[in-house]
């Protein structure tokens, strides 16, 4: 199976690789000051179009990146989540960024099990990692409810070489744990 034909679903989501249709719903998650603010803060649809294209680039040149979230109930796009490691990253992460109205749901947790499970099982990754702010409180929950305890602090790559960050996270073997 080639990495276009990916869906992962779970009880109330499908993710899947980027797709030309996304781009309104990640434009509206990367436009939005509050959704934004801990994933790069809001940006202008030419500078999201970028970072979109990234991702799907991402996607054919390394065969994984952040998968698109869809709401089965709607159909609707809702939020980006899954692994990523740029150039330069302090680890394999598996991060999460959601459209405002899908917070508070559970939904971050639910897409963040199945892309971790992915992420172990198809990429062979030993460990994850998930980048946090210290003041992102909500993000700090999502990693808790995974499983996943403060590792210490985290340097990003630039342009983002300034922001003070923790590496939250844990092995496959303390996750394959918890999830039997």
């Amino acid at each position: 199976m080639s990495w276009q034909d990916l869906r992962i679903e779970t009880d109330r989501l499908i993710l899947r690789p980027t797709r030309p249709e996304d781009f309104e719903g990640w434009a509206q998650l990367m436009g939005d000051e509050e959704s934004s603010h801990h994933i790069g803060g809001p940006q202008p649809r030419p500078v999201a179009w970028r970072g979109f294209l990234s991702m799907a680039g991402a996607w054919a040149i390394q065969g994984y990146a952040m998968f698109s979230v869809i709401e089965k109930a709607s159909g609707q796009w809702i939020g980006r989540l899954g692994p990523w490691q740029p150039e330069g990253w302090p680890g394999t992460e598996v991060g999460w960024g959601l459209l405002r109205e899908a917070w508070g749901k559970g939904y971050a947790t639910e897409g963040s099990a199945a892309a971790i499970d992915w992420a172990f099982d198809h990429l062979g990754w030993t460990e994850v990692i998930h980048t946090i702010a210290p003041d992102n409180l909500a993000s700090q929950q999502v990693a808790r409810r995974l499983g996943s305890t403060v590792l210490g602090p985290a340097r990003l790559p630039e342009p983002f070489q300034d922001l003070v960050m923790e590496a939250w996270g844990q092995s496959r073997e303390a996750w394959r744990r918890r999830r039997a």
